[in-house]
């Protein structure tokens, strides 16, 4: 089972950057939308599947029984859910605002700091 997530993994963080390398900017937001859901599997698979009972000692007892699910990637994942969705609603408000400014979502034309009428800069100095 391990084996086939890290398969998935992989093949999430071949689209993501696939798409992050996009000249196009919904295809970038797209791209950082799958990279965060790479990373957040990749923490789920390195915390081993398996079918634990919680982590929480009975009354009267010092240690847990048996073994015990780990709730550290859990917590990580969803730390790490809600850190990507609010980087992600940004980059999608900073990629409207560019949109609306710019007419265009080609990063390509989005040049605005280097205006045509000018010489292009020295390669060497």
């Amino acid at each position: 089972m391990e084996a086939w997530f890290a398969l998935l993994v992989g093949i999430f963080f071949t689209v993501a950057i696939y798409l992050l390398l996009s000249k196009y900017i919904i295809r970038v937001l797209l791209g950082v939308a799958v990279l965060g859901n790479a990373v957040n599997l990749l923490i789920f698979t390195g915390g081993r599947l398996t079918r634990g009972v919680p982590p929480v000692i009975p009354e009267g007892a010092d240690t847990l029984a048996g073994p015990a699910a780990n709730a550290l990637p859990q917590a990580l994942i969803l730390t790490a859910i809600v850190i990507s969705f609010s980087f992600f609603a940004f980059l999608l408000v900073l990629a409207w605002r560019a949109y609306e400014d710019l007419s265009t979502d080609n990063t390509d034309e989005m040049r605005v700091a280097e205006p045509e009428e000018e010489p292009a800069p020295p390669l060497g100095y």
